[in-house]
Parts: structure tokens; C-alpha cells; sequence
């Protein structure tokens, strides 16, 4: 997900649950007919009855062969109904056991109500607002639970407990436990069947309602993570259990998907997958239904006004894909411009990254009121930023490459964004600046981004733990794409390109973890990479290389003087390699020389004609992890005193301006 804020922020550096409270989760034994049962809620004479829902079973004729380990299977019908703001649905899940201990509960995530009330988790952490957009006025949203059975018809509704295991908040119901009449056991299948309801909040953080746009985003019971040991380095296996928070996105397992939305019949309907059979007309509804396998997310969009365009595209990596445009009427005359950028984006990762496996790609753009649903991956559906004008700058083609580049690391990858999101989030920015300036020669100015790091912090380390929005952001987008960037500076962009395709092939669909990246890094390079990982990547340092004395002295005589000049440096923070330095003389002379960095420290002794007038490391700002380069440059004959506070100054004023400004 791009944060918009932090781009416009990072552009301009270039130039310079439930409804709240205790209700429970399902409905009370006297409401226990569920509006999604075929007899509950009739309409009356006057309204045109609907046909009950039924998860659909429909797949191709002839599946394509298993390319991740298909997990969960789920099938599911919903109704989108506008008059009360609801999605009601059906969900036939089967989930099939990985490990080798028994398993007696299941979990699942219930996003939707991270919107039920002030009170959730995602709601404190965040204070309201993803980016920079606040959550509407009474907005709330949440999801009900109205009924779980077994394929026998065991009802298992009251076995649903809501769980906390992040921060103990008994008002967070985000993650739900359902324990079972029986044990799985290793190799083992269980089906539940599932109803349920969402209160669709007025759009914000990635899902709701704006006019007559929907975007449903997390909106269906999900299945949490089961890993066997071994997998993400687990010693011993368990379910991966984690609330939703303001900072965290997802982390789920393959599977199969066959979904039929029903929506007003002036509707269009943007979805993962691909139609399995053509839309249709029915009691006032349009009925679609859709069909994806090997991705561990579903995700759709809806609206009138939907401004459409399809073109097929096919290049090296890319065998065949047919990229569909879902446009607000605003930027309905823009279709060119993006389907450049997903063209440039499919080729270039087909090449760097491996084959696109799969047959579509739908872009939605929202309505400018939904730009809270804007700039979002979900498997083979991205969605742009909202249409706020008929004449937006680049971020137009550098959003739609972003989320594209996330097909790749959050789609087929899967790496754990709540525990690692840098594995997604850096890995996106580094491939979308890659594109950035091949195809449209933007290249990113690193030194400033460098100096926006004011509170590095560990980039292993879980979403909900950095100490606020803005430091999630800086440190996983920014610093996380600055950390591969600091390795290809030392590698070179071919042995790069090479370790990021090694990488993306040999994990795709496998959910790896940052030590899987880290031997990946070695192995291609055939280097330790430790020290490297260990400051930058499971620590919180930056490179600091400082010029803290001058010191020039005559040697020879007023008539035929020499000049001896004495320069200390010294890195401050983390290792650094082959630092570039440029020693200035009061004739103009300059001479350049490279420091190995070791031991961390130098002392360089020039003599000369004419007196040192300064010195400068790193002129050209090559060390990307560098955050302090106020320190890089001194003037011979300051006083260091006078220099450190001059530099603290600064720093401090740094510090101030960045954190002022929200993501």
C-alpha cells in the first residue's frame, strides 16, 4: 500500500467488529432466523422478492495446475444493499490441516470491526485516520457472525469467542476463536459453513461506502494462518494470531476462490479473478461471479458509474493478461496513461521477478471521496488514488506501478505484513523506483529521504510496534527501500537484479521471512551480509560519517610556504564501505580520495602550497543509509565547538519538520 502522504511528502523533498462495546458476535436465539435464510425477511407484496443466497460451486472446466499449496477453499455469495448499507453473505469454508498436532479451534479475522467503535484497537492506534484520511463522521462499520454450522448442521454459533492476543483490549473484536465439536487431525479437511453481515463504514482504511461507490476490501471471515513448524522459522507449529491494528495490513493462506456478487443492476462490479460466465439480470440485481485460485486474498469493487476499458497484454514474463480498467468518470479520459503504467509495470517485473501466472489485472479508481480505498493491492485487482482532478502529475503512473510491484511481493510471495510488512512495502518501492525512472526518467533523491529517517527503528520488527504511523511509514517504506538500495550500491545492479529474481523465484508462494532474503543475499553474492543486517536490517542504525577536524599548518616559510592539512573522520553510526571524499584547497586545487571505512575512523594528512579550505565526504551522496549529512562538510578554521552546535541545530530543526507532518 502506498501512503499518499508520504509520497507528495517524499516528492517535495526532491524539489528540496461489532457496533461498540459488549455486543456479542452473534445474534440472540430470539433473531436467530437469519435475514440470509431463504424464509427470513420476506419482502412485502410490493417488493420483488430475491433469490436466496448460495455459495457457488462453480470452477473452470479444467482448473490450472496447483501453484501454492491451496490451503482454504472458499465459496461464497453476497448481496450488496445499498438502502441499509449492508453486505449480507453465505461462506462455505474448507480449510485443510498443514501440521502435525492435532488442531481443536479455528480463528478468524473480522476485520470490519477494527470500525465498530473509538474503542478498537485499530481505532486507538491509529486515532481515526489511515494516511491522511480521518474516518468520516459517525462512520463506524463492523461485521456479525448470525450463524455457524458443520456440514452435518451442528450449530456452532455460541462456540465463537473474540480473542486479543496482541494488547489484551476486551473491546478489539477484530479475531475470533471457534472451537470445534471434533479435533483435525495432520492431513485433515474441515468445512464450516458461515452467515454473516457487514455494516459497511462510510469508506475509510481500505473498505465502505461513498455515494454510490463500494469498496469491499477484508470483507468476508478469514481464515487466520496456520504454520507448521519450520515454516517462518518456527521452532514449534500454531496458529499465526494477530488483531487488526492501525499500522498492520495481512498475512493468509492460498487457496481457491469462487465468489458470486450480487449488486443493484445498474452496477459494475471489479473483482480478483476472472468471470466464470457473463453477468446477469435478476429481480433488480446483476449477479456476477467469479472464480481465482493460488491467492490468499479476494477483494471487489462496485459502482454505476464506472468508466470501463480492456486491452490484452502479453511480453516476456507476461504470457498473457488482460488488464481492465474500472475509472472514475473523472479520469475517464486518463485510460491511456494507465494502461502505460501497468504495461511498463507487468513488463518490467515479468523480466526482474518471474512470469505474471495469472489471466487478469482490474485497476479501480475510486470517486475523490474514496480515496480512503485508494492506493491498495489485492491479488490481480490494485486500486489508484482517488479521481481529485482530470490532470494529475505522475503520481498517477507511480501509484498504479506500486501497487502493481505488490502482485509480486504481497501477492505471490506472501511474506507476514504484520510481522515483516518491509518485505512487502520496501521491496514495492524499490521495484516501483526502478520503473520510475526507466520508463519515465524520475529518479528518487535519496539523501533527502536519508535525512527524513530521524528515528530509525528495525525494520524485522511487528507493524503495531513502531511508535506511531509516521515511523511505520518512514521506516518500512523509506528506510526498508534504502536498505536495497545501500546493498546494490555495494553489489552493482546486475548481481541486484540477480539476488531479486533468486529471491522471487525461489519463494514464490511460500511466506518467507527476512532471514530467507538474508541468504538469498549471501548465497548469489557469495558474502557475509551479518554485520549488514544486523545495523540496518534487525537494527535501527544509519550511516553518520562526519569531518570532525581540520587542522593547517605551515611547515615551510612565509616566502616559500607548505601547508600541512590534518583531517579526522569518523563514522559515527553503522558500517560503511568506500566512502568518497573531496579535499578542497584555497587555489582551487581538489583532491579526491576513498576510504575503506574500517575501524571506523581516519586521519588523512595532505601537504600543499596553499592552505586546505575545506573538506566534504560523500559530495555525491552515495551512501543512501546516510541521515546526517550536515556533518559531511566542514570549512578549515571553524572552531569544532561552534561546528557541533551549528550541526545540532539543524538536526534538531530536521527533526521538528518531519515530525510535524503526518503520512
Amino acid at each position: 500500500m502506498v501512503p499518499p502522504r508520504a509520497k507528495v511528502f517524499l516528492s517535495s523533498l526532491l524539489a528540496i467488529g461489532l457496533l461498540a462495546g459488549s455486543m456479542p458476535i452473534f445474534l440472540n436465539p430470539g433473531s436467530s432466523a437469519s435475514a440470509l435464510a431463504p424464509n427470513a425477511g420476506k419482502p412485502s407484496a410490493s417488493a420483488v422478492e430475491k433469490a436466496p443466497l448460495s455459495p457457488p460451486k462453480v470452477q473452470p472446466n479444467i482448473p490450472a495446475p496447483a501453484l501454492s499449496d491451496r490451503l482454504v477453499e472458499y465459496h461464497m455469495d453476497v448481496r450488496y444493499e445499498p438502502e441499509e448499507n449492508k453486505l449480507k453473505g453465505k461462506q462455505t469454508l474448507t480449510w485443510t490441516h498443514p501440521g502435525k498436532k492435532s488442531v481443536n479451534e479455528l480463528y478468524f479475522h473480522l476485520y470490519p470491526n477494527a470500525f465498530a467503535s473509538n474503542d478498537t484497537t485499530f481505532m486507538k492506534e491509529s486515532g481515526g485516520r489511515l494516511r491522511s484520511d480521518p474516518m468520516p463522521d459517525d462512520g463506524y462499520g463492523s461485521m456479525t457472525i448470525t450463524s455457524v454450522k458443520t456440514t452435518e448442521g451442528l450449530a456452532l454459533t455460541h462456540r465463537l469467542q473474540f480473542v486479543q492476543p496482541d494488547d489484551g483490549n476486551i473491546k478489539d473484536h477484530s479475531l475470533a476463536k471457534l472451537r470445534l465439536p471434533k479435533p483435525i487431525k495432520s492431513g485433515e479437511s474441515v468445512t464450516i459453513h458461515l452467515e454473516f453481515e457487514v455494516e459497511l463504514p462510510k469508506i475509510f482504511a481500505r473498505m465502505g461506502t461513498t455515494e454510490n461507490f463500494i469498496m469491499a476490501g477484508q470483507w468476508f471471515p478469514k481464515l487466520s494462518v496456520y504454520e507448521p513448524a519450520g515454516l517462518r522459522g518456527r521452532t514449534e507449529e500454531g496458529w499465526n494470531l494477530h488483531q487488526y491494528h492501525g499500522n498492520s495490513e495481512f498475512y493468509s493462506n492460498f487457496g481457491i476462490y469462487s465468489v458470486r456478487i450480487r449488486v443493484p443492476e445498474n452496477y459494475i462490479v471489479a473483482a480478483t479473478g476472472f468471470p466464470t460466465k457473463p453477468a446477469q439480470k435478476s429481480n433488480g440485481e446483476k449477479i456476477y461471479q467469479f472464480y481465482a485460485d493460488d491467492v490468499h486474498d479476494f477483494a471487489w469493487s462496485a459502482s454505476p458509474n464506472f468508466v470501463t476499458a480492456e486491452e490484452a497484454f502479453s511480453a516476456p514474463g507476461i504470457p498473457g493478461v488482460r488488464i481492465k480498467l474500472y475509472l472514475d468518470p473523472a479520469h475517464k479520459d486518463l485510460k491511456e496513461r494507465y494502461f502505460d503504467a501497468a504495461k511498463s509495470a507487468l513488463a518490467s517485473f515479468g523480466k526482474w521477478y518471474g512470469t505474471y501466472p495469472y489471466s487478469t489485472l482490474s485497476i479501480v479508481v475510486p470517486p475523490e471521496s474514496g480515496n480512503g480505498a485508494g492506493g491498495m493491492e489485492y491479488p490481480t485487482l490494485v486500486t489508484a488514488f482517488g479521481a481529485k482532478n482530470d490532470s494529475p502529475g505522475y503520481e498517477l503512473e507511480r501509484t498504479v506501478i506500486h501497487e502493481i510491484a505488490h502482485q509480486y511481493f504481497y501477492g505471490m510471495i506472501a511474506s507476514n505484513e504484520f510481522e515483516e510488512a518491509w518485505l512487502d512495502e520496501a521491496f514495492a518501492t524499490y521495484a516501483e523506483e526502478r520503473v520510475m525512472e526507466k520508463e519515465y526518467g524520475i529518479t528518487s533523491n535519496t539523501a533527502a529521504q536519508g535525512a527524513s529517517i530521524t528515528s530509525p527503528a528495525p525494520l524485522k520488527m511487528e507493524s503495531w510496534k513502531y511508535s506511531s504511523h509516521e515511523n511505520y511509514a518512514l521506516n518500512v517504506y523509506t528506510r526498508g527501500k534504502l536498505v536495497l538500495q545501500g546493498i546494490e550500491r555495494q553489489v552493482g545492479p546486475q548481481m541486484m537484479e540477480k539476488i531479486l529474481h533468486t529471491y522471487a523465484q525461489k519463494y514464490r508462494f511460500k511466506h518467507p521471512t527476512t532471514s530467507d532474503f538474508q541468504k538469498v543475499v549471501e548465497q548469489v553474492s557469495k558474502t557475509s551480509w551479518q554485520p549488514y543486517f544486523d545495523q540496518y536490517v534487525y537494527g535501527s542504525q544509519m550511516a553518520d560519517v562526519a569531518i570532525d577536524v581540520i587542522k593547517t599548518k605551515n611547515k615551510g616559510t612565509a616566502e616559500h610556504p607548505r601547508y600541512e592539512s590534518t583531517v579526522k573522520i569518523t563514522s559515527k553510526d553503522g558500517d560503511i564501505t568506500n566512502v568518497p571524499i573531496v579535499f578542497a584547497f584555497e587555489d582551487g586545487k581538489t583532491v579526491e580520495r576513498t576510504w575503506s571505512g574500517k575501524d571506523g575512523k581516519v586521519t588523512y594528512t595532505l601537504e600543499y602550497s596553499t592552505p586546505l579550505a575545506w573538506a566534504m565526504v560523500d559530495p555525491k551522496y552515495s551512501i543512501v543509509l546516510e541521515n546526517k549529512h550536515i556533518n559531511n562538510y566542514m570549512k578549515a578554521g571553524m572552531d569544532p565547538k561552534v561546528v557541533t552546535r551549528w550541526n545540532l541545530s539543524i538536526t534538531k530543526l530536521v527533526e521538528t519538520l518531519f515530525g510535524s507532518l503526518s503520512w
